[in-house]
Order: C-alpha cells, then sequence, then structure tokens
C-alpha cells in the first residue's frame, strides 16, 4: 500500500491537526496535500501545501488528484458569525472538494461529522450536518467513511466555553455516560484522527457509518 497520496482539509482544526501527524508520520503515504488557508509553519519532504480560496478551488483542480481524501473542515457560529458562512464552511466546502476529488479519481473519502447529524431534524446544526452526509453520499467514491463523533476533546487553538464546561463534567463524572448513555462519552480529537487513519488502510466498498462508539474502539 506503500506510495499513496493523501488529501487533507481542515488540517488547523482539533482532528485535522492530530490526523496531519499521522499521514506525516507513517509509511502508507509518500505525499500529503494540505489545503490550507496561510501557511502552517511544517517542514515535512512529504508535505505539500496547497494556499487556497476556497471559494475558488477550481483554481487548484491538479491538485485533488490524490488516492485518499480527509475532509474535517467546520466552524461555529461564533466563529463564522451567521448562519449562512457556517453552511458554507461545513457542508459548500466539503462537497466541492469531494466533487474535484471524485473527478479526479480519487478512490477514498473520510468525512467528520457529528453524531446528531440529522436532514429533518429542527436544530440548526444536527440538519447542516445531516444535509452534508446527504450530498457526500452522492458523490461515487470506492468508499466513502462517515465518522460521527461525540463531543471532542483536545486542545484546541480556539476557546469554547460550552465545550470545556461540557468536557469537564465528562472527565469528573464518567459514570453518569455507561450503559445506554455510552454513546454520549466525549472523546479525544486524536482518537478520531487514529480511526479516520485506520479506516483509509482499510479496503471497504461502499458507505460505512462510524457511531462514536466505534470511533473509540478503532482509535483507542
Amino acid at each position: 500500500m506503500a506510495g499513496k497520496t493523501a488529501l487533507i482539509a481542515g488540517a488547523t482544526g482539533l482532528v485535522g491537526n492530530e490526523l496531519l501527524q499521522f499521514l506525516l508520520k507513517e509509511k502508507e503515504y509518500e505525499k500529503v496535500v494540505a489545503l490550507v488557508r496561510r501557511p502552517l509553519a511544517k517542514n515535512n519532504p512529504k508535505l505539500d501545501e496547497i494556499i487556497v480560496d476556497f471559494d475558488k478551488l477550481e483554481d487548484n483542480r491538479e491538485s485533488f488528484a490524490v488516492d485518499d481524501v480527509f475532509c474535517c473542515l467546520g466552524t461555529t457560529i461564533k466563529k463564522a458569525k451567521t448562519k449562512e458562512v457556517m453552511w458554507k464552511i461545513d457542508v459548500d466546502y466539503p462537497v466541492a472538494i469531494a466533487k474535484l476529488a471524485s473527478s479526479q479519481g480519487a478512490k477514498k473519502f473520510m468525512l467528520v461529522s457529528s453524531m446528531n447529524a440529522d436532514p429533518n431534524s429542527p436544530i440548526f446544526y444536527s440538519k447542516m450536518k445531516g444535509k452534508l452526509e446527504e450530498a457526500i453520499k452522492k458523490i461515487p467514491f470506492e468508499s466513502t467513511s462517515i465518522f460521527r463523533p461525540s463531543l471532542l476533546l483536545g486542545n484546541r487553538q480556539e476557546f469554547r466555553l460550552g465545550e470545556r464546561a461540557a468536557a469537564a463534567i465528562f472527565k469528573k463524572m464518567p459514570f453518569l455516560f455507561a450503559g445506554p448513555l455510552k454513546k454520549y462519552r466525549a472523546i479525544e480529537g486524536k482518537t478520531v484522527a487514529s480511526a479516520m487513519y485506520k479506516a483509509a488502510q482499510e479496503n471497504k466498498p461502499g458507505i460505512t457509518i462510524y457511531p462514536s462508539e466505534q470511533i473509540q474502539k478503532i482509535g483507542g
């Protein structure tokens, strides 16, 4: 399997940053293309940084000619300011990346979604992620893997008060999330990244959904 090429979007995020380390460290990939808005300040012979305008991804069409694509894009309403901008980052950009990669011959697509993704949900975030999954499933990759983690733990570049508070509860009272509530247990960003990396090395045809519990088993 040596000699594969990978493309990653969202390499500065919690999961994406951890995933980039796996891609650069392990031997399966000889080249890793990172779509970024600004330089990552990383020096690695395998890394090919592509500074892009995500609204003009077509300008870099040739960069999408890879084997495996890892999409970890996502933002918050606080950072995006409006639902329209959030939708563009969480839905429009990943779908555009997937379509371009498919048209250039990419075989596998790995996507970070959300455990409550539901296109019919009355909750904006859950509906948004559900619509994203619907769109990605229609794109003809040999293998599509969708990861639905629970609350993510780890050191983010940005401060999120709600996540910090919830994470504190998870860590201090993990017994609250046993039995039927186990699926809501928080998960480390590094664990999600590990699961994505490992799933990409398997030959699973079609669409596979990974709930948070399964992500923990694979990547833990």
